[in-house]
């Protein structure tokens, strides 16, 4: 270890002075070029996700919201790896350059994950977990999904989370080690369940077929048409009620596209059943304590 007197030495010596700042003129030389290097990457990986969408959908080898969504997923979490690796490697130049020995650091390291490895059970789990999520291709960012009986929208696929934005604006952040059910509402396309409840002295027959009528009739709509991959299916009479009719019906759309469907469809029954004057259960009067 040096003497103070040495050090002092070294800091009047002109020579020693040149030595540091070609050291910290490289080090921030390899900053930049690992900055530069992150930002190309992020220039690079949108357009060649685009490419490659294009190409597939002229092959017709998928659905092309769905061949978007996987794309998106897949170079987020490439962009986030090669992230990864280039500060990774731009920081081992950089103290190298400082003359640090990274060797025995990168052996210490080794050791120590042996002993956190035993204690990391959880995050290894979780990294499965994201891995398989990606590989399988379970799920996409922007699919409506419903994980551990929490629903959302994936926002961001980790290989240790899964974020979901709710319908509420809430994020929910998920391990992917405990994720036990996955339900994907959006995969090639989906459907928006239509139920209903009218009185049981009304015509349900009627009913039925003014929601088929009204259900071909935004088929047939110009707005709605590009969304939807085939006419409203009747279900009828789901049950019987205590209160009244149950009455059902299904519409099959494009991904993500059954709410904006469906609640068009409930307005329209909406006001086409209150004007054929079919009537609705009476709401059941408040019981007095």
């Amino acid at each position: 270890m040096p003497t103070p007197e040495q050090v002092l030495e070294e800091v009047k010596d002109p020579e020693a002075w040149r030595g540091w700042v070609g050291q910290v003129g490289r080090v921030v030389l390899v900053l930049v070029i690992a900055w530069l290097l992150t930002r190309f990457t992020k220039w690079l990986l949108p357009r060649l996700r685009r490419s490659i969408v294009r190409i597939l959908d002229r092959r017709r080898e998928g659905v092309t919201l769905d061949l978007e969504k996987r794309a998106k997923t897949l170079s987020s979490a490439l962009r986030k790896a090669i992230n990864m690796v280039v500060w990774t490697l731009a920081v081992v130049a950089a103290l190298k350059e400082f003359n640090y020995h990274v060797e025995p650091l990168l052996a210490g390291l080794g050791i120590a994950g042996i002993a956190v490895g035993l204690g990391a059970q959880t995050l290894i789990k979780d990294w499965l977990g994201g891995f398989f999520l990606l590989l399988e291709d379970q799920i996409r960012i922007g699919d409506l999904v419903v994980i551990n009986e929490i629903t959302g929208v994936v926002e961001e696929i980790d290989l240790r989370t899964t974020v979901l934005r709710g319908e509420n604006g809430a994020v929910h952040v998920i391990s992917n080690g405990s994720i036990t059910t996955l339900s994907n509402l959006t995969r090639e396309y989906s459907y928006y369940v239509f139920e209903t409840t009218v009185a049981h002295g009304a015509d349900a027959d009627r009913a039925l077929a003014i929601i088929e009528g009204v259900g071909d009739e935004i088929y047939g709509d110009e707005k709605y048409h590009s969304l939807i991959l085939s006419r409203i299916e009747m279900m009828g009479v789901d049950c019987l009620g205590d209160r009244g009719v149950i009455l059902k019906a299904r519409i099959k759309t494009l991904p993500s596209q059954q709410l904006l469907v469906g609640r068009e469809l409930n307005r329209r029954v909406n006001i086409r059943l209150k004007a054929e004057g079919i009537a609705f259960p009476q709401l059941l009067p408040p019981q007095v304590r």
